[in-house]
């Protein structure tokens, strides 16, 4: 294995490490076609274009983002537009224990 490929799996393990230890502080999971976010607050709009282009607007507030490259992965907000599907899953606390074996 290359330094840089050693460095890039030591990255991602402890982005799954950080992911682990914080989903619990988190209500929900949004995927777009770009991230993975972990928020406590959601909001997604529907609304179409000029040309009547239908596209997304999700707003996420006291958010952690799923990004390798990312110095601090804790955001307060983020507004995200995509003409790509979303989507958001509520997550009951004992579920996310229970997925990530946090038990």
């Amino acid at each position: 294995m290359s330094e840089l490929e050693d460095y890039e799996t030591n990255a991602e393990l402890a982005l799954y490490r950080e992911y682990r230890d914080v989903a619990s502080l988190f209500r929900f999971v949004v995927e777009t076609e770009r991230r993975f976010y972990l928020a406590n607050d959601v909001d997604v709009k529907v609304r179409a274009s000029a040309a009547g282009d239908v596209f997304f607007e999700v707003t996420i507030t006291d958010a952690w983002v799923w990004d390798i490259f990312r110095a601090s992965r804790f955001i307060r907000g983020a507004r995200i537009v995509t003409f790509k599907d979303v989507n958001v899953e509520e997550l009951n606390k004992p579920d996310i224990s229970r997925e990530l074996n946090l038990d």
